[in-house]
């Protein structure tokens, strides 16, 4: 079995994916890292897994069953997605604190 983090996707459509590879049993992932796994399938191809790192917990974002050996290009639409969705929710969540911030700082003035 292979295992990698992923680090970057090419916002070219056929571009690569950066990833880092991991020891066969790591630790849980961070929060809004992926986790790219794949074996050979039993007759043809790869099985494909991806894993999200949330808060509590490490959950199976897709799978791609005896995928072709070219899978990158058919997981890639998919974490890129999920790359951005994770991207916007951490920039939401940053301003929100801010904000927070700002009305506590404004309460006591």
């Amino acid at each position: 079995m292979h295992s990698a983090l992923l680090q970057r996707i090419s916002t070219r459509p056929d571009g690569p994916l950066d990833i880092t590879w991991l020891a066969a049993e790591t630790s849980r992932l961070p929060l809004g890292r992926i986790r790219l796994r794949w074996e050979p399938a039993s007759r043809n191809g790869w099985d494909v897994r991806t894993y999200l790192g949330l808060t509590t917990a490490e959950v199976l974002l897709g799978s791609w069953p005896a995928a072709p050996d070219d899978w990158p290009r058919l997981v890639r639409p998919t974490l890129y997605e999920v790359t951005g969705l994770c991207a916007a929710l951490s920039f939401a969540t940053d301003a929100l604190d801010l904000s927070n911030r700002l009305g506590r700082f404004l309460r006591i003035i």
